[in-house]
């Protein structure tokens, strides 16, 4: 059985590890604590054959692959196996904020000063985000993103009803107590562990 453990803990790391996961990351996405994934690895225990299946799902790999050595390794071809998600994902975000500082030069050009263009930004930016942060990094911790999204929206309502409209309609940002509070309660919804999981 120790073996089996120590060939399940190598296996695991060299996984989480090629899909970017952090351990932490990982047991969110398994509905473990992240002491339990470091006892795994730490080839302390095992996880149970339905744990197993959730990891190998996954990672898109057998339960015979976990569970063998596999002295010249290299990772399964998953979806985003070897791409760097975080680079492209910075690039995508300066890329959004080099079109919204190119419009704005576009209309001062043009002899106007669109300052609104750079609030706008912001809320396309975090919208992009959002999604690349669900596909690439499972929507773990989306909830801070939803939170700045949801303020970054009520601000460009605002801005657009104060500099195209006139109207000084403070009254908006009352909304992000109600909305923000929605958003955390939201983060705390966990799926209920069996019993057993610790």
């Amino acid at each position: 059985m120790d073996g089996l453990k120590v060939i399940v803990a190598s296996n695991l790391i060299r996984l989480r590890n090629a899909a970017g996961l952090t351990q932490a990351e990982l047991a969110e996405q398994l509905n473990y604590s992240d002491k339990s994934v470091s006892k795994w690895e730490r080839a302390e225990s095992v996880p149970d054959v339905a744990t197993l299946k959730e990891i190998c799902t996954l990672f898109g790999v057998t339960l015979d692959y976990i569970t063998t050595e596999h002295t010249d390794w290299t990772p399964p071809k998953g979806r985003f196996s070897g791409v760097d998600t975080r680079a492209i994902t910075s690039v995508t975000m300066v890329g959004m904020a080099l079109l919204a500082l190119l419009i704005f030069i576009i209309f001062w050009i043009l002899g106007k000063i669109v300052w609104i263009t750079f609030i706008y930004a912001v809320t396309a930016e975090l919208i992009l985000y959002l999604i690349l942060h669900s596909v690439w990094g499972g929507g773990t911790q989306n909830y801070f993103i939803i939170a700045a999204l949801a303020a970054s929206a009520i601000a460009s309502v605002y801005f657009s009803f104060f500099v195209f409209g006139n109207l000084n309609l403070w009254q908006l940002f009352l909304l992000l107590v109600p909305g923000e509070l929605i958003v955390y309660l939201s983060s705390r919804i966990r799926k209920k562990a069996p019993e057993g999981k610790k």
